[in-house]
């Protein structure tokens, strides 16, 4: 495995990791509104970001570059 791909799935694991944990945070100490809505949709949009990476159309598009220059 290559270091790029390592950093790119350590960084994935720890904004997953993250994202439930700081989820699971805000739910049992009771923050108030306005922090929960800013903390909410910042981990919501960096989790979306790194599920349409690894799963969306930018994981096919990096399969296909690596396919081509493995080709050459």
């Amino acid at each position: 495995m290559k270091a790029k791909e390592i950093f790119f799935y350590s960084l994935g694991t720890l904004i997953v990791v993250g994202f439930f944990t700081s989820f699971a945070i805000m739910l049992f100490l009771k923050t108030s509104p306005e922090t929960t809505n800013l903390w909410g949709g910042a981990l919501i949009g960096a989790f979306g970001t790194v599920v349409g990476w690894f799963y969306g159309s930018s994981k096919g598009s990096s399969d296909k570059n690596e396919m081509l220059n493995n080709k050459s």
